[in-house]
């Protein structure tokens, strides 16, 4: 097992180096600069479109703005904030926050490109069904040169939506932090507790994504906005009793962005850490968003791109600060061997009264880590279904097949090593986000006269 975990990690190591680095931050740059930072302008707008303002149920698609978004950051939100973070402090110190930081921000007009084009390009399947995602926009608005992309994006796609992180680091909070310490189990001989936990969680999700999509958009749009806002209480309550101490510890981040010496191999290492747990944590660029927002019922495709670009400020900007912060004041993170969830359920432990804080993120990380399982499911069917087509998917029982495989690795994510998940979804991310970017940069003029033939049109009805 050991040396599964180290060859993934060599693989994420390879993946993620300076040329996709450049591709992501790049061309979120890019995008930014090409669209002379319009989206960034028109956040209001966006919120007005979540509350529903332009809903109409005779639109195209499955779920709402709202959903879709919710959706979407239910395979953000969690995961990525709360392990992601820890696990980013401890390989590059706390300097990757900032590029942390950075990919979120240019994040913003990479996710409204992608997005935008996620409604403009929806195809339909062999059975008739509208569908969304980076495969549809590269068959649909690029020449059949260009297919191959597709298929390479859904390969990579199946592993990259598997459940293996969210499990893993769920099992690990709640043997670490709830049962060991109540003495329920023997912390050198955990196999079997991983497995039964393994076993009840994947029922769990299995009740869920057995219901499709309509299910998932239904649950997490109840789950997801109601865990963040108890997420973020959680985090003023602990940053509030060291409140002098934050204007510090945010400088700490950027200076140490610039002069890391010795942690994930300098400055470079730092760099290459924060983007690969950036878009981990907000997946701009990556493609599985795309999937989601692809769904939303709308004839607006610039509507999506606005509410898809309030992702990456939600969940990096603001979840994954808050997590760092806590990580950084209490100390915990130069104190401690504890890595991944652990780690920042400890820092909550250190300020909240007796284990009640640890308590209390074991069971936010149940929500978010469930609600993200929910979600990577159909983000995993619809890269199958675009692979074997509708018809053989639905009526050759692939489709059920695939459920059951995806409930199967939610068990075996459970006991598998936190440097075999973490290597695999990383590789499979830095693979996903090949074809989406550079459809998306392809494609980057029709957004952008679409932007400015919407905005005119907004500027008019004002």
């Amino acid at each position: 097992m050991d040396s599964i975990g180290a060859g993934l990690q060599a693989l994420s190591a390879f993946l993620w180096g300076t040329p996709l680095i450049v591709l992501l931050v790049g061309g979120g740059i890019y995008f930014a600069v090409y669209s002379r930072m319009q989206p960034y302008r028109y956040f209001g707008h966006a919120v007005a479109i979540l509350r529903g303002k332009y809903d109409d149920a005779g639109d195209p698609g499955d779920i709402t703005h709202l959903q879709a978004l919710s959706a979407a950051l239910s395979g953000t939100l969690g995961l990525g904030n709360i392990a992601g973070v820890a696990v980013a402090i401890g390989m590059g110190g706390p300097g990757a926050v900032f590029w942390m930081w950075v990919t979120a921000v240019v994040g913003v007009a990479t996710k409204f490109f992608t997005c935008t084009l996620s409604i403009m390009y929806r195809g339909r399947d062999g059975l008739g069904h509208i569908q969304g995602g980076p495969m549809y926009i590269i068959r649909e608005g690029l020449s059949r040169r260009w297919r191959w992309l597709a298929v390479f994006f859904c390969v990579a796609g199946l592993f990259g939506t598997l459940p293996v992180v969210q499990i893993n680091q769920l099992t690990q909070i709640m043997r670490d932090v709830v049962f060991v310490p109540a003495g329920l189990v023997d912390p050198a001989d955990h196999f079997l507790f991983d497995l039964s936990f393994g076993l009840v969680m994947a029922a769990l999700v299995g009740g869920v994504i057995f219901g499709g999509i309509r299910r998932v958009g239904y649950v997490a749009a109840r789950l997801v906005p109601f865990m963040v806002v108890v997420y973020l209480l959680l985090t003023i309550m602990v940053l509030a009793t060291h409140i002098t101490e934050l204007p510090g510890h945010l400088w700490f981040i950027v200076e140490d962005a610039f002069t890391a010496a010795s942690i994930g191999g300098g400055v470079l290492g730092t760099m290459t850490i924060g983007v690969m747990r950036g878009a981990f944590s907000n997946e701009a660029g990556v493609g599985t968003e795309v999937m989601a927002h692809g769904a939303a019922k709308t004839r607006e495709p610039v509507r999506e791109g606005l509410v898809a670009m309030m992702g990456p400020v939600i969940d990096t900007l603001i979840v994954c600060t808050c997590t760092a912060l806590v990580i950084l004041v209490t100390g915990v993170w130069q104190t401690t061997e504890a890595d991944g969830v652990t780690l920042t359920a400890l820092a909550f432990g250190e300020v909240l009264p007796g284990r009640l804080g640890a308590y209390v993120i074991a069971f936010v990380v149940l929500i978010f880590a469930l609600s993200t399982m929910f979600t990577f499911w159909y983000y995993g069917a619809k890269c199958l279904g675009y692979l074997v087509g509708a018809r053989p998917q639905y009526y050759y029982r692939s489709y059920q097949y695939y459920r059951y495989f995806y409930v199967l690795l939610v068990v075996l994510g459970a006991v598998g090593s936190l440097e075999a998940v973490f290597g695999l979804i990383d590789s499979a991310y830095a693979l996903m986000a090949i074809p989406t970017m550079t459809a998306t940069l392809l494609l980057s003029p029709q957004v952008l006269a679409a932007a400015r033939d919407y905005f005119r049109r907004l500027r008019e009805d004002a």
